[in-house]
């Protein structure tokens, strides 16, 4: 059994569409405070796919941060309706899908928590004791 599967997802007002191919095993949970920051929330799911296999189709307005480590990093999202699509390098190598926008969401379980320091006090107490 394969560990790609097809993904399929749109922004909330359905300006932009997004299908990529991307591996299972490659689902993250990124707890980094520029994640929490950007989302409003916790953490953000992630599933990860290389430029050669996402297609985007409409224009998303991009803002370009640069970290704590100084890379620059491109944070998409639909400049209608506001919904976070994808960061990705100034290369556009690799594509971080927001798993929250594909219609396959409930599958996409992350395998993988990063960031994991910067998790929420509560989140680390209820999901990794062993922290």
């Amino acid at each position: 059994m394969s560990d790609e599967i097809n993904v399929t997802g749109n922004c909330y007002c359905g300006n932009i569409k997004v299908i990529a191919r991307v591996k299972k095993s490659e689902i993250r949970a990124c707890h980094c405070t520029d994640c929490q920051k950007f989302s409003g929330a916790p953490l953000r799911a992630i599933a990860v796919a290389p430029f050669d296999k996402i297609s985007i189709e409409g224009t998303p307005k991009e803002y370009v941060k640069i970290g704590d480590s100084g890379n620059k990093r491109i944070q998409a999202f639909c400049s209608e309706c506001g919904t976070q699509l994808f960061a990705t390098d100034v290369e556009k190598k690799f594509f971080n899908i927001r798993t929250g926008l594909l219609d396959q969401r409930n599958d996409l379980i992350p395998n993988q928590h990063v960031f994991t320091t910067s998790s929420m006090t509560w989140f680390k107490k209820q999901f990794f004791s062993n922290i």
